[in-house]
């Protein structure tokens, strides 16, 4: 996937500035896509000259000026397109998992400490992900939400982003413990 798709993606609720984008793909869409904000701008530009986002003017009398983007005929056929690929294959690329590897050869105390701050920043995205999830939905429940949501694409991908992040703080709790467990068994006398 190239960045342009995620923000296409982004884009399919409506207009949006560069900045308001940023914002949301901050919120909703970095949990499968991360970009820098100044990735996203740049990509704002490489589409609206490729046609598929349409970008105007708004004209603000205490502010600067701002462009407001949306999606294009082109744009959606763009992403039918790229719907229709086959995936690539997901892959993990993490260094905190580099470090567990390696902890029988390292100072364990570092790799615990990091783990549990993995953990509780998992922590802080599981709310963020319960807030967006009951804004995205409404006042109905999840089950008829899913059955009859006018959009629920990102309500899925939301979805997706709590069970990653669930997991992960799960894991990163348990191998911290397993390895507090046994630093505190080798240091014990025999």
């Amino acid at each position: 996937m190239a960045l342009r798709h995620a923000v296409l993606a982004a884009l399919l609720d409506g207009e949006y500035s560069g900045y308001q984008l940023a914002k949301a793909f901050d919120i909703g869409v970095a949990n499968f896509w991360h970009a820098l904000p100044q990735q996203v701008y740049a990509e704002l530009s490489k589409l609206e000259q490729d046609g598929l986002v349409a970008g105007r003017q708004v004209v603000q009398e205490t502010r600067p000026n701002k462009r407001l983007f949306r999606v294009t005929d082109a744009g959606l056929a763009e992403l039918q397109r790229f719907a229709a690929a086959a995936p690539k294959a997901a892959f993990i690329r993490d260094d905190l998992l580099v470090k567990v590897q390696a902890v029988d050869r390292v100072d364990a105390g570092p790799v615990i400490e990091q783990l549990e701050e993995r953990a509780s920043v998992a922590d802080a995205k599981i709310e963020l992900f319960g807030k967006l999830l009951l804004r995205l939905r409404g006042p109905v429940d999840e089950d008829e939400f899913l059955r009859g949501g006018e959009r629920i694409g990102p309500y899925l991908t939301c979805l997706r982003g709590l069970a990653f992040e669930r997991d992960n703080r799960d894991w990163c709790l348990r191998i911290a413990d397993v390895l507090r467990e046994r630093s505190g068994r080798s240091n014990s006398p025999s």
